[in-house]
């Protein structure tokens, strides 16, 4: 079970190719099957799951971001389904707190998904602009704030004008392109600086930089067709200025949201290859997986021995104790028994 489950989530090989893997070996087991067996085991592997999910809700900042695949119907055709990733991740603010990751699965990408997700969460949410998020941020009817906090992403705003220079040269966007990157720069010197130095800097060096783009996005965009991809480039950071800019008032926030997209190529890499979910199901069983397999990778854990022996040891194995098949408590318990036993 821990080696299909691996080979799915972690090295991207869909039920049927494993299938016919084992077959050469003479071991006949139906993609059917496998599937079946995945959903029972995520039954399972469920309660850690929604501890891990817990764990990541208790942090100060966690990063947002979703993704979209095809989901079969029940004989109506398929339609596009997401994989909603939460993580947590303060590494670079100098917070060795274990990084943590959380998928959840949905049929459509309606707003109201994370605002289930993140119903009881208070804090810093880093993601890019989706309208969905905004119930996050504003109670929809009275406006008021709510205890989730909006951070910007530089990269998505950057990434609006590499777009452009991908298709024809253009100055405004190669410009563009340069002052964000000297944002981005000032970040490589201060990461894993702790929080008050990191904010110390970007008063310093990142404040001015920010003060002086949004005046040269704002002078550009009032010379530009209001519906050309340049002008809605420029416009992007500057409808979103106070959350883009909030990074440089609390040195454990991020410029950009890399970290959780990073957390999602496995699941980018894997689409390529098993091409859609077939069920909602399969796709909450595969969001559990990717969250538990995506956070052994984040802590060093290598994935098939710690699923091998979680299988084996949770389904007896206190409730009031499942934190300790956390990964990297598991981690920690297995690198203390081993010294114990070479002592």
């Amino acid at each position: 079970m821990a080696n299909l489950v691996v080979s799915r989530f972690v090295d991207h090989q869909p039920w049927h190719r494993q299938s016919v893997i084992f077959r050469r070996v003479g071991l006949h087991i139906d993609r059917d099957v496998m599937s079946r067996w995945a959903r029972k085991l995520a039954w399972l592997l469920a309660p850690l799951g929604e501890r891990l999910f817990a764990y990541i809700r208790e942090a100060a900042k966690i990063h947002g971001d979703d993704t979209p695949v095809t989901l079969l119907g029940n004989g109506e055709g398929s339609r596009i389904g997401h994989f909603w990733v939460y993580l947590r991740d303060d590494r670079s603010s100098g917070d060795m707190s274990p990084p943590a990751v959380a998928f959840r699965f949905s049929a459509d990408r309606g707003g109201a998904h994370p605002a289930e997700h993140l119903a009881d969460y208070q804090g810093y949410l880093q993601a890019d602009g989706f309208a969905g998020y905004n119930a996050l941020y504003r109670n929809p009817k009275t406006k008021a704030p709510r205890d989730i906090v909006k951070v910007g992403c530089w990269s998505h705003s950057r990434r609006k004008f590499t777009d452009i220079l991908e298709k024809s040269p253009s100055p405004i966007a190669a410009e563009a392109v340069v002052r964000i990157a000297e944002l981005f720069a000032i970040e490589r010197d201060i990461k894993g600086a702790p929080p008050d130095e990191r904010r110390r800097i970007r008063q310093s060096k990142a404040v001015p930089k920010l003060e002086a783009l949004r005046v040269w996005l704002e002078t550009q965009n009032r010379g530009l067709s209001s519906d050309s991809n340049l002008a809605r480039a420029c416009r992007y950071p500057l409808n979103r200025w106070q959350a883009m800019i909030r990074y440089c008032d609390d040195g454990r926030l991020e410029i950009s949201n890399n970290l959780v997209e990073n957390a999602l190529r496995g699941v980018a890499l894997g689409r390529r290859n098993w091409m859609f979910v077939g069920s909602m199901k399969g796709g909450e069983a595969a969001a559990l997986f990717y969250s538990l397999a995506g956070t052994c990778r984040l802590n060093g854990v290598e994935p098939e021995a710690w699923f091998t022996d979680v299988i084996e040891r949770i389904g007896n194995y206190l409730i009031n104790r499942i934190d300790d098949f956390l990964p990297w408590r598991w981690q920690a318990s297995k690198l203390s028994n081993d010294l114990e036993k070479a002592a």
